[in-house]
């Protein structure tokens, strides 16, 4: 299935078409080349507004933007072309139309081409997941060294030596790191500063960090993280692992601003362990989510949905 447009985009649409065609005739002439079933043109009452008419034609093909597609497309493509505008000059305070006109098409063609990029973005993103993915899947080595993983977590998940359990953790943590070639460092002290560990990840450095118990992680352990990532190089960014997740309150206040950690749970962890995503391509897929969105904690399900 096709990505749908944005919201944003069409209502950008609906503006481009009423300052490009100042007369109704010649906007209707536009649409009949543009749209192959004609019935959605000859709608709307033409005597009426021709504000009205574009809002009708744009939002019938809109709300079943999965059979009308390709009309909505061509469209799009045909308006963002446009870059003469001669047509308007002609008409009383014309210069005034005509930067209104180029106007409308310069933001719809920005937000298409912003929407276009980040689609390619997030199709290179699953071919990469996927890739890695087959590759896991045929490498029998890999495999058994991530059941072996997964073994000893699981003997850390009915284990009642909560404070050995911890440091066990970071234990399989590393194996992790080490199994998808991240260049791990084990949990080390500096300044009196207490780091679980440290990967590299497409030339990025982690810290990362871990906690197992039974509430929700809050935000003052996420304050605590961030400030040791802020005291380490531009190019650091902390990963924060709490199995059973964090609070609401400690979420929406880190993802205000511009975050450096990104937060994983136990169902991210399982997730890799099971094989149904690579590591790498995890925090890949949450850095960019991150990033564009400014939330810093996208769950599993999202990403095997998506």
């Amino acid at each position: 299935m096709e990505k749908k447009f944005s919201a944003v985009a069409i209502e950008l649409l609906k503006e481009a078409l009423c300052n490009v065609y100042w007369y109704k005739n010649n906007l209707r002439s536009f649409l009949n080349n543009c749209i192959n079933d004609t019935s959605i043109i000859n709608r709307p009452d033409w005597n009426g507004y021709k504000r009205q008419i574009v809002s009708d034609i744009v939002d019938e093909l809109c709300n079943n933007q999965e059979k009308y597609i390709g009309d909505i497309r061509r469209l799009i493509s045909e308006v963002i072309k446009m870059d003469n505008f001669r047509h308007l000059e002609q008409l009383e305070d014309g210069r005034k139309k005509v930067e209104r006109a180029k106007q409308a098409v310069a933001d719809l063609r920005m937000v298409v081409e912003d929407q276009t990029q980040k689609l390619k973005d997030e199709e290179e993103i699953k071919r990469k997941r996927m890739k890695n993915l087959e590759k896991i899947r045929s490498s029998q080595a890999v495999l058994n060294k991530l059941d072996e993983i997964k073994a000893n977590y699981f003997r850390l998940v009915t284990s009642k030596d909560f404070q050995k359990r911890g440091f066990e953790l970071e234990k399989v943590l590393y194996d992790l790191f080490e199994l998808f070639d991240l260049d791990p460092k084990a949990s080390f002290r500096n300044t009196g500063e207490q780091i679980d560990g440290a990967f590299s990840l497409e030339g990025t450095d982690f810290l990362f960090e871990a906690k197992w118990r039974s509430h929700l992680s809050d935000a003052s352990e996420l304050d605590s993280f961030t400030g040791k990532v802020k005291r380490k190089l531009d190019n650091t960014l902390g990963l924060f692992l709490s199995i059973n997740g964090f609070s609401e309150d400690a979420v929406r206040i880190h993802s205000v601003g511009r975050s450096t950690i990104l937060l994983m749970d136990g169902a991210d962890l399982m997730a890799v362990l099971e094989n149904q995503i690579d590591f790498v391509s995890l925090i890949v897929r949450k850095r960019r989510y991150a990033s564009q969105t400014g939330n810093i904690y996208l769950k599993i399900n999202e990403v095997l949905n998506d």
